[in-house]
């Protein structure tokens, strides 16, 4: 029971402390891990190592010289 902010207990007694707001669980989508991002992901990454080590050959330079020498 609250009257004016306090609860009120079943002695009828006030209680000073605030009152608790609904706790609820918010279901709305976000943007996280899940399995088929991180099935992505791998070969993304290795497409992307062996593209760098590919430059590296085809130039003779490494990644921040191939950049630097445009």
């Amino acid at each position: 029971m609250t009257s004016k902010g306090f609860t009120i207990n079943e002695r009828g007694q006030p209680n000073r402390f605030a009152i608790e707001p609904k706790v609820y669980v918010d279901e709305t989508p976000r943007i996280e891990f899940t399995k088929y991002t991180e099935k992505l992901n791998g070969p993304l990454a290795m497409i992307g190592f062996v593209s760098l080590i590919a430059v590296e050959v085809i130039t003779g330079h490494g990644l921040i010289g191939w950049l630097t020498s445009f």
